[in-house]
């Protein structure tokens, strides 16, 4: 396997970091004019994970193509980190938002739209009832809070470096003795999440059975895949085996798809068959406008119906005053019904399936010893071989610097990628002359990275 010289990676990065100041100064210029009044520079403290010191600003962007304030055009595989797998403002979306603008933002009121994305919400993932938030975030926080009513039970099942947005219950890691550790990094956490947490490892069954043990659990949390760790897919078994625990120790099972969307239009669970007490998602199905929602199955929905002293009609925790607002729903209706279409998925995987293996004709090519991980329409490269397999080894794969060269290095050329790790995802406006543009790409950067001399 090839060892990558270090030297020489440092001096290719101080390259890329030159040419991207020099193509970018009103990025500059308006990240620099943001300091004095915005937190670490940028609207979201996330915003400043950016190679290159600070963030491109955004002028406008459309389909899979987005233009910054130097008037610079990119291919963009990031597409809002999932947020747009439907693309950069689908003309049905657009459409469907002008018209709900002139009749109303916000009542307070439901609309026709909202059952009709029910509706499909259960079509595609098997769920009937579902309830309707602003972020994937709200969903996960909600359904733990119903899934903890319901069950009786205090304690929430999650794996380590697992993601689900700002939950606290999940910002947590296994440590070595099996117990549960604040992930490293981690703000200000309300309490020890000891407290409410026990902390599993992905692939790992027999951790899942030993953390369920007590009794106490009352939910496992998890997406089907690991994805912001880098996807880390699950083994032959493992969701069944999940699914068996679960059921054995009478607790329920909740399906994160946000992320996992990408394998088809009802996600894994639909691609799968597979059957969760609880399902959230967020993000990519309001095509570009904030929503969550979260599906419950008939017998949990029952199970809520019986805490008749359940405050969920006011300020019992579970709610919010913008969620399920007419201008989300109308959002969801079209991005569903119009854009994120089975068709458009066959599409969207056929494109990251020629995006994984030109990734891996240049990785064998220069016997490196990184691997690329396929979800549908996603993919990701990793630092390691073969691909980790669990959150823990995903975690000791990361290479900061192989990082910021490779995002740098696409970045100059008119390519991006999502800053936070190595993903690309395919959307509907993806070509295959886009595809290969990222192949080139790649492999002219790795090529310099291992040449001789």
């Amino acid at each position: 396997m090839t060892t990558i010289d270090r030297p020489r990676l440092a001096r290719l990065i101080q390259r890329e970091r030159a040419s991207y100041l020099e193509r970018h100064p009103r990025s500059h210029a308006a990240f620099r004019a943001a300091l004095p009044h915005l937190l670490g520079g940028v609207p979201m403290t996330w915003m400043g994970k950016w190679s290159g010191g600070f963030p491109l600003h955004l002028e406008r962007a459309s389909g899979n193509r987005v233009v910054d304030l130097d008037g610079l055009s990119y291919v963009d595989f990031a597409l809002g980190d999932t947020g747009a797998m439907a693309g950069h403002s689908p003309p049905a979306v657009i459409a469907a938002l002008r018209e709900r603008a002139e009749r109303g933002l916000t009542t307070m009121l439901p609309t026709e739209d909202a059952a009709w994305v029910g509706a499909e919400l259960a079509r595609r993932f098997g769920l009937p009832l579902w309830s309707f938030t602003l972020t994937a975030t709200d969903a996960n926080r909600w359904a733990l809070r119903l899934a903890r009513m319901v069950t009786g039970r205090p304690r929430v099942l999650c794996f380590s470096y697992c993601y689900h947005g700002s939950v606290d219950e999940t910002v947590a890691v296994r440590g070595p003795a099996g117990e549960t550790l604040p992930r490293p990094g981690s703000v200000g956490p309300q309490v020890d999440p000891a407290l409410t947490t026990r902390v599993a490892e992905w692939n790992d069954l027999a951790s899942v059975e030993r953390a369920l043990a007590p009794g106490d659990v009352a939910v496992i949390i998890t997406e089907p895949a690991l994805t912001n760790i880098g996807i880390v897919l699950p083994e032959p078994g493992f969701l069944a085996g999940l699914r068996a625990l679960a059921d054995a120790a009478g607790t329920l099972l909740l399906l994160d798809e946000t992320h996992t969307l990408s394998a088809g239009p009802g996600g894994m669970t639909g691609e799968l068959g597979l059957a969760p007490d609880l399902l959230t998602i967020g993000k990519a199905i309001g095509g570009g406008i904030p929503t969550g929602a979260y599906g419950l199955s008939a017998a949990v929905a029952e199970r809520i119906r019986a805490h008749r002293d359940a405050d969920l009609v006011d300020v019992g925790g579970v709610g919010g005053t913008l969620a399920g607002n007419a201008l989300a729903m109308a959002a969801m209706r079209a991005t569903l019904g119009e854009v994120l279409t089975a068709e458009a998925f066959r599409r969207m995987t056929a494109l990251a399936l020629r995006f994984a293996e030109g990734v891996e004709r240049t990785i064998a090519a220069h016997a490196l010893p990184w691997s690329i991980s396929r979800l549908g329409a996603r993919a990701e490269y990793r630092f390691a071989r073969p691909a980790p397999r669990n959150g823990s080894e995903a975690a000791r794969a990361g290479d900061e610097a192989l990082d910021e060269y490779l995002h740098l290095y696409l970045a100059n050329r008119g390519v991006l990628i999502t800053r936070f790790h190595n993903m690309a995802l395919c959307c509907p406006a993806t070509t295959a002359a886009d595809v290969e543009l990222h192949d080139e790409l790649f492999a002219a950067a790795v090529g310099e990275l291992c040449a001789r001399g």
